[in-house]
C-alpha cells in the first residue's frame, strides 16, 4: 500500500455515529449475552459434578465446547460494558506497550518482514492500559493472520496536533469494500473461523480512550489502521487499583481477608485481559489463576524468602507447559506486584501504628522477595523450554537420519536436505549403530534429496562408507546428481571397489542384485 493510500483520521460526525452504532449493538449484545450466560454456567456447574462421578468423552467434549460459549460471550460483555464498569486510566508509553506485542509474536516474525518507525518513542498516553495492550494485540493478529507467511507487516507512530498516531498497515489478503462499514460490529468477521469480537474490542478500546480509529482497505493488496488517540491528560481518571476498605486496629491479615473479593475481581479482570482466549480454559482456569495469586501473597505475608522460591520453580515449570511466552508470565507476575504493594500501602497509611519507615522497609523486602521470585520463575520456566527444545531438537536428529528396513539384512537410508558437519556425525553414529543392531548386510544410501555437498561433508560421507564396509555391510549409492559426482571427481575419491553405484532408487529396488526377500 503506497503512502498515499494511508488513511487519514475521520470527521466527527462519522466517529459519533460509529460510536452511536456500537454503543446501541453493545447494549442488546450485552443484554442477550447476560440472559444466555447464567443457565450455561448452571450447565457447567452439573457438567462438573457428572465429570467428578465418572471421566465421559462426551462429558469432556461438552465441557470443551461450553467453555469456549462462555468465553464468546464473556468477551461480548467485556466490549460492552460502560467505562465506568472497567479499569482505571493511567499513562501509558504506547511505543514500549507495542514492542512487548510483537515480542509475542516472534515465532511468526521470521517468516514476515515487520518494520516499524517509532517517530516519537517518548509520547505517553492516558487510557485502560490492558485494554489498549488487547486492542493492539488483536490488530498485529489480525494482520499477521492476513498476511499468511508472508508479506510485510509494517507499524508507524508519530506525534501530530497534539494527538498521536499509529497505523498498522499489512500487505495481506485486504477486505472489500462493502464490508469496511461493517468491522467492529460483534460477530461480523471476514474469517471463516472468526467471530468478530476481535475487532469489537478495538472500537470499543480505542473509542473509550478518546480516540478514533479509521480503516482503508484494497483487496489483494492489503489493510492499513489509522489509531488516533490523546496525548496524556493533566488529570488522570483513577488512581488505584481497587476500592479498598479498613477497620479500625484491625491486623494486614484481617485487612487482606476483609478485601480479598476486591483483589479478586481486580486479578480476574486483569488475567482475562492478560491471558486472552486461554483464559478459562483447561489448566489456566480462574480457579487455577486465583489460588496461584494468593499462594505468592501468602509467602509474601509471611517474607518466607524460601518458599517463593521453592514456588517459583514450580510454577516456572507449570507455566512452561503453555503455549505462552515468559514475558506474559512476567507481566502477570509484575501486576501481582502492583496490586500487593496497593494493599500494603493503604493498609500502613490508614494503621494507627503507621510509622513511614516501617511502610518503607515492608515495601523494600516486598520488591526484594519478588525480584527474588521472578529470577528463579525465569530460570525455571527457560530450563523446561529448553528442555523441551533438546527433546524436539533429538527427534528431529532421528527423523534426519531414517534407517528404513526392508528385510532382515537390508534397509534404505533416504537423505533429504542440506548436510552440515553435525548431520554427517549424527549419519555416521545412527547408521553404525543401526547395522550392528539389525545385522544389515547391505543399506542404499539415496542422495536424490542432497542437491549440494562441499567437499569437506564428501569426505566424511565416504569415510562413513568405509565404516559401513567394515562392519560387514555392502553400500548401494543412488540419486547421484552432477553437483556431487562433480565433488567425488575433484577430491580424487574412488568408489568402484567400495560400492555398487545405480541411477535410482526405484532401480536398485527392483534390480537382481537388492534382494529383499
Amino acid at each position: 500500500m503506497s503512502a498515499s493510500e494511508t488513511p487519514q483520521p475521520k470527521q466527527q460526525s462519522t466517529d459519533d455515529q460509529t460510536m452511536s452504532r456500537l454503543a446501541s449493538i453493545g447494549q442488546i449484545s450485552a443484554g442477550i449475552a447476560h440472559e444466555v450466560k447464567n443457565p450455561l454456567t448452571v450447565v457447567k456447574g452439573f457438567l462438573q459434578l457428572l465429570q467428578e462421578e465418572s471421566e465421559n468423552t462426551y462429558i469432556n467434549l461438552a465441557q470443551s465446547e461450553l467453555e469456549r460459549a462462555l468465553a464468546t460471550l464473556e468477551n461480548l460483555l467485556n466490549v460492552s460494558k460502560p467505562v465506568m464498569d472497567e479499569e482505571v486510566f493511567v499513562d501509558i508509553n504506547i511505543c514500549a506497550e507495542l514492542e512487548s506485542l510483537l515480542f509475542l509474536f516472534q515465532d511468526q516474525s521470521y517468516q514476515v518482514e515487520v518494520e516499524k518507525f517509532f517517530r516519537d518513542p517518548s509520547a505517553v498516553i492516558t487510557g485502560q492500559r490492558n485494554q489498549i495492550k488487547r486492542a493492539f494485540f488483536n490488530l498485529i493478529k489480525n494482520a499477521f493472520e492476513a498476511l499468511n507467511g508472508s508479506g510485510k507487516l509494517v507499524i508507524e507512530q508519530e506525534v501530530s496536533n497534539g494527538r498521536c498516531r499509529i497505523i498498522v498497515r499489512d500487505t495481506g489478503s485486504g477486505i472489500p469494500e462493502e464490508k469496511l462499514a461493517l468491522l467492529g460490529t460483534p460477530f461480523f468477521t471476514t474469517k471463516s473461523d472468526g467471530t468478530g469480537m476481535g475487532l469489537t474490542q478495538v472500537f470499543s478500546a480505542i473509542y473509550q480512550s478518546g480516540g478514533t480509529i479509521d480503516v482503508t482497505s484494497k483487496v489483494g493488496k492489503g489493510t492499513a489502521f489509522l489509531i488516533d488517540l490523546p496525548i496524556k491528560r493533566h488529570t488522570v481518571r483513577g488512581a488505584k487499583l481497587m476500592d479498598l476498605s479498613y477497620q479500625k486496629e484491625e491486623s494486614f491479615d484481617e485487612f487482606y481477608s476483609g478485601n480479598m473479593e476486591a483483589l479478586n475481581e481486580t486479578l480476574r479482570r486483569n488475567a482475562r485481559n492478560l491471558f486472552g482466549d486461554i483464559y478459562g480454559r483447561g489448566r489456566i482456569s480462574e480457579a487455577y489463576i486465583l489460588e496461584g495469586a494468593h499462594s505468592v501473597i501468602r509467602l509474601l505475608n509471611e517474607d518466607n524468602e524460601h518458599g517463593l522460591v521453592l514456588e517459583a520453580k514450580r510454577r516456572g515449570k507449570i507455566w512452561a507447559e503453555h503455549d505462552l511466552t515468559l514475558i506474559v508470565k512476567l507481566e502477570w507476575f509484575q501486576f501481582l506486584r502492583t496490586a500487593y504493594l496497593e494493599l500494603l500501602q493503604h493498609y500502613w497509611t490508614h494503621s494507627s501504628d503507621f510509622k513511614m519507615k516501617r511502610m518503607f522497609d515492608s515495601i523494600q523486602t516486598v520488591n526484594h522477595n519478588m525480584d527474588s521470585f521472578l529470577k528463579h520463575f525465569s530460570a525455571s520456566f527457560t530450563e523446561l523450554k529448553n528442555e523441551q527444545i533438546r527433546a524436539q531438537m533429538e527427534l528431529i536428529d532421528d527423523l534426519s537420519v531414517p534407517v528404513i528396513p526392508l528385510s532382515p539384512s537390508v534397509a534404505i537410508l533416504p537423505i533429504i536436505g542440506m548436510i552440515d558437519t553435525s548431520r554427517a556425525k549424527r549419519i555416521q553414529q545412527t547408521v553404525l549403530e543401526k547395522i550392528a543392531e539389525f545385522g544389515l548386510l547391505r543399506l542404499v544410501i539415496d542422495l536424490s534429496g542432497v542437491a549440494f555437498m562441499d567437499t569437506a561433508i564428501a569426505g566424511h560421507m565416504f569415510r562413513i562408507i568405509e565404516g559401513i564396509r567394515l562392519l560387514g555391510c555392502k553400500t548401494v549409492l543412488t540419486g547421484l546428481r552432477p553437483t556431487i559426482v562433480n565433488t567425488i571427481i575433484e577430491q580424487g575419491i574412488v568408489l568402484t571397489d567400495k560400492v555398487e553405484i545405480v541411477g535410482t532408487l526405484q532401480q536398485a529396488i527392483e534390480s537382481n542384485s537388492l534382494d529383499v526377500e
